[in-house]
């Protein structure tokens, strides 16, 4: 049995952040049931990342919502809003990720829902807090969230501008945020029996992201941070951290001593420096002369003499070689997984192992209302919304 197996989850959310949480939760053998809106669904179903479309619908949602139950309503109706009531009765959990005040509009705010059920764990997720600020009822999407909490000032080299993260960032980790704070009130729940609301903020999960950067700009004086003019690839770190172009690709170089790696490299150049502090007050200088250096010979070539002397180093692969690597081949992270009506796709499974064990599964992504005409008869929900 896997750690989850016999909880229900009720899920209004949409778009990623929600999802991702309710994904992680499926992933641990909880029952996950999206509640859908009438004839739309979950956005995402036609929010479209790229030009690909799976099966009629989006490849993200596909991806993110693999695992789960479809339950079609019409929240404008006291009938079908009955029937989820009943089913909010039977969950342990329930998430949603709408904007301030929606949930109270149509009554199922945490009040209303831990009326009819005081145990439950009621988490939200919001784009910028529940408090009164002029942000609150902005919209909460990602790349909004990367500029406005300083995230985008972190990439990118000196002279690129602000450069945002190339995919979802903060969807995901406010996602995580919330399953980490629902598994901890479901294990104080199994103790006391007590519910519990679970409050997590895109704005506060971007900030949480950047703890270490923070800490050291509030304790540095309020100096802003500096990127590196070339091969920037963290603001606070010195030379040579950073990815250099090679003959036939790409290295990409963590910390190191420069008059160890010089000589490693051959490099005459490097030598010189010999102050640990001129890795960071001469880092531009020193990566000039590491990226002049490593376009004489191949990504191989310098692996070769790097590695075997412990030095932080990497090829720097796309998805194309990384498939290919033994090293990814070896964890067997691609899962197929098949849709109702046959739709099979490739996705990834679940990153975390439990007693050793992966947290696989088989099941695709619901088509809208798909298992409406189950959940009603199941959990008797018609005689209730008639009666």
């Amino acid at each position: 049995m896997r750690p989850l197996e016999d909880y229900l989850v009720i899920d209004f959310s949409q778009f990623l952040s929600g999802p991702s949480a309710s994904l992680r939760l499926a992933d641990m053998g909880a029952r996950v049931i999206k509640v859908e809106r009438l004839g739309v669904g979950d956005i995402c179903r036609t929010l479209y990342t790229s030009n690909l479309i799976m099966n009629g619908e989006s490849s993200v949602f596909h991806a993110i919502n693999r695992n789960k139950e479809s339950f079609e309503v019409d929240l404008k109706s006291e009938e079908d809003c009955e029937m989820v009531r009943e089913l909010l009765k039977k969950a342990d959990i329930m998430i949603h990720n709408f904007r301030p005040g929606v949930m109270e509009r149509l009554g199922f705010d945490y009040q209303s829902v831990s009326e009819i059920n005081s145990s439950i764990i009621y988490g939200e997720i919001s784009g910028f807090g529940n408090e009164e600020s002029v942000w609150r009822n902005k919209p909460g999407q990602d790349l909004l969230l990367q500029s406005v909490t300083g995230l985008t000032s972190l990439t990118g080299n000196a002279d690129s501008g602000p450069v945002a993260m190339g995919l979802s960032i903060i969807d995901m980790l406010t996602g995580a945020h919330l399953a980490q704070g629902l598994l901890a009130c479901l294990y104080r729940k199994a103790i006391t029996n007590e519910g519990g609301l679970v409050q997590v903020s895109m704005m506060e999960s971007a900030y949480d992201f950047q703890f270490e950067t923070i800490t050291t700009f509030m304790n540095d004086g309020g100096a802003l941070p500096e990127r590196s003019v070339k091969n920037n690839a963290n603001a606070y770190l010195g030379a040579p951290y950073g990815i250099y172009q090679t003959q036939n690709g790409y290295l990409a170089l963590a910390m190191g001593s420069i008059p160890v790696l010089g000589k490693l490299l051959e490099c005459e150049a490097m030598l010189k420096f010999t102050d640990i502090k001129e890795a960071y007050d001469k880092r531009d200088e020193i990566k000039a002369i590491i990226a002049e250096h490593l376009l004489t010979g191949t990504t191989e070539k310098w692996l070769s003499k790097l590695e075997p002397a412990d030095i932080w180093c990497a090829d720097v692969l796309n998805w194309e070689q990384l498939m290919a690597h033994d090293g990814f081949k070896v964890l067997n992270m691609i899962q197929e997984v098949e849709m109702l009506d046959g739709y099979k796709y490739e996705t990834t499974r679940c990153p975390v192992r439990i007693d050793g064990e992966l947290l696989t599964s088989s099941k695709g992504s619901p088509k809208l209302g798909q298992d409406n005409e189950k959940i009603i008869k199941e959990f008797n929900l018609k005689s209730i919304a008639s009666a």
